[in-house]
């Protein structure tokens, strides 16, 4: 399906990257709110965003104040002149955020990987003209993220983004939440035109991942940042670890690198050929391979031996990991490179022995 799409930009705003919505992750009190809010303005922030509603992953912490904080964000937009924006969960939400004035609505991850949810919200924003941003689900689901925002298109909304938040993960490393930027790329080059918002906060999980994730973003040509800032970042009720003060935000964007989004020269046309060649002969080496694979699936057929060879596969995995750090790559990437060839290797095997 194409997404029928119009800006998102409210009156106002610049039309350059990168978009900035920043704010604390919850509102807290009338006091945080409005303090950390004229801090963001003196440093010319033109869009505030603050949780109402906060879903939590076990009961008993901190589930957002309610509907009393949409007051407290009416009064932003009233000193400051900032728009204001919240996250929706419900078609309450929508309704209490659509009679209070906030001019953006953002989708959760959770929301988003709840189909249910996300026609509710839909049916509820049909006839409203409002920008709102759908959160990637917590699994790396393409199909997921791209459902939602075709459920809330098709009630009439066209002024739709993205935030890219990364993927939860059992296994955590450094961050949060595991960025996997291929997941959002793909869904540029499937919805060109939809602006993409990174959330380094939810990413990172911690303030001093925040400036490398927002530059990463940039250099991926992502839109905006959606950055979670705090009059007092130590003391916040919710997410306080990745939460940075107006003046670190200010220093931040004042460091980001935005290069151009389009480069046409002769020297990047050359180095693309010269992708293009690699790629042929990476195929024309894994037919090869695959070609091999298949002979030694006819000599174990013939000889009865089963298809998997444990030892053989560890060594490979061991082997070619140690070979790619020697070249410059990620151990791990090259794992996971090998373990996909290694899978298509046994399915073609299995059909030689199955015939």
């Amino acid at each position: 399906m194409e997404l029928e799409l119009e800006s998102i930009l409210l009156p106002g705003i610049e039309d350059k990257r990168p978009l900035v919505i920043a704010g604390p992750c919850s509102a807290e009190t009338e006091e945080q709110v409005m303090s950390t809010a004229k801090q963001l303005a003196e440093k010319g922030l033109k869009i505030y965003r603050a949780g109402i509603w906060k879903p939590r992953t076990k009961p008993g912490g901190f589930e957002g104040v309610g509907v009393e904080g949409l007051a407290w964000l009416k009064e932003v937009k009233k000193e400051t002149g900032m728009y204001v924006c919240t996250e929706v969960a419900t078609a309450k939400h929508v309704y209490e955020a659509l009679k209070a004035g906030i001019d953006m609505l953002w989708v959760g991850a959770r929301t988003t990987a709840n189909p249910f949810a996300v026609q509710e919200i839909a049916d509820a924003l049909k006839g409203v003209d409002i920008p709102v941003l759908v959160k990637n689900p917590v699994n790396p689901d393409l199909e997921l993220w791209i459902g939602a925002l075709e459920r809330i298109n098709n009630a009439g909304l066209k002024r739709l983004g993205v935030i890219h938040r990364g993927f939860s993960s059992y296994d955590k490393k450094i961050y949060r939440n595991l960025p996997q930027w291929h997941i959002p790329i793909e869904l540029r080059r499937r919805i060109p035109n939809l602006p993409i918002i990174c959330d380094p906060s939810h990413i990172g999980g911690k303030r001093e991942l925040i400036a490398p994730l927002s530059q990463q973003a940039m250099d991926l040509g992502f839109n905006g940042l959606i950055i979670e800032s705090h009059c007092d970042p130590d003391c916040a009720w919710s997410d306080a670890a990745q939460q940075i003060t107006p003046d670190v935000l200010d220093y931040i964007l004042n460091l980001l690198v935005i290069r151009k989004e389009i480069q046409s020269t002769e020297n990047l046309s050359q180095l693309r050929k010269q992708i293009d060649e690699c790629d042929n002969n990476l195929i024309q080496e894994l037919s090869k391979r695959m070609r091999i694979a298949r002979e030694i699936g006819t000599y174990k057929k013939e000889h009865d031996m089963t298809i998997l060879q444990t030892g053989r596969y560890n060594e490979i995995l061991e082997k070619r990991g140690s070979q790619g750090a020697l070249c410059g790559m990620d151990a791990e990437f090259i794992k996971k490179v090998f373990e996909a060839i290694h899978e298509e290797s046994v399915r073609q095997q299995m059909e030689i022995i199955n015939k």
